[in-house]
């Protein structure tokens, strides 16, 4: 128990980093990105831990490491629109 706690927070900066990195200007507050991670690794860590109990190791890291990538990704944001996307046409009614 004493080292998977570690381990989450590792994951969880791990996640921040690669979003970062990956696509820096996509999120636009980056210290925000930096807290988030590490912050919903441990809770994906507890939720698993909870409701897998002792003796599950890796799937309460899958969970944590699911948990962690999920609310950073609720961080990002595309850019000003999609790539071969038509603007919508207004209806006058």
């Amino acid at each position: 128990m004493l080292w998977e706690t570690p381990v989450a927070l590792v994951i969880g900066l791990l996640v921040a980093v690669s979003a970062t990195r990956w696509r820096p200007d996509d999120f636009p507050l980056p210290r925000l990105v930096w807290a988030t991670g590490p912050v919903a690794a441990l809770i994906g860590w507890a939720l698993g831990r909870g409701i897998l109990g002792q003796g599950h190791s890796a799937a309460t890291l899958a969970v944590s490491l699911t948990v962690s990538v999920v609310l950073v990704s609720l961080l990002f944001r595309s850019g000003s629109g999609t790539a071969g996307a038509r603007p919508r046409e207004s209806r006058a009614v």
